[in-house]
């Protein structure tokens, strides 16, 4: 598996045209590599994608004090906005260029509770990629210990993208 690292500075958001002219897996690649800036929501959320196979695709993110809810744990949102990311990034990474995707649906089970500050990697993985539907699961372990916190799973739709002028 080769490694792509993510790099962070002040590039553009992709255009809809940029999307369109890649394969989703180049486009992942991209934003890796930093040649297109990452979705705002991952630096809102401390999260970011580091590796982009076809079919597969890891996020590390490390949840902070912002992340918390009143009770003083992980907000579910966090769990479920990182699974999100890497499920359904495992489908984009399956498209062929022209094509785009959305989230249908996506379920979370947490399992136990990340503590704050504490890194880990969400890899989504997927299961089918048809002509209209992705399926991926996804799982959030602990980057040093491998301890599993939360899985998921998803259903995308598949679709062609608007025609290019």
């Amino acid at each position: 598996m080769s490694r792509h690292h993510y790099a962070q500075g002040p590039q553009d958001l992709a255009t809809l045209d940029s999307v369109l002219s890649k394969s989703g897996l180049e486009f992942m690649r991209d934003i890796i590599d930093g040649h297109i800036a990452g979705p705002p929501i991952g630096q809102a959320l401390g999260f970011r994608p580091i590796v982009a196979e076809e079919g597969t695709v890891t996020f590390e993110g490390t949840p902070e004090f912002r992340t918390m809810n009143p009770l003083g744990t992980v907000h579910g949102g966090w769990y479920g906005t990182i699974l999100d990311s890497c499920m359904a990034c495992a489908v984009q990474t399956t498209l062929k260029a022209g094509q785009i995707y959305t989230t249908l649906e996506y379920k979370v089970n947490i399992i136990r509770s990340i503590p704050v500050g504490t890194t880990v990697h969400a890899v989504g993985t997927v299961q089918h990629s048809g002509r209209s539907t992705g399926v991926a699961i996804g799982e959030i372990r602990g980057s040093d210990d491998g301890r599993l916190y939360a899985t998921g799973s998803t259903t995308c739709i598949v679709m062609d993208g608007p025609k290019r002028g």
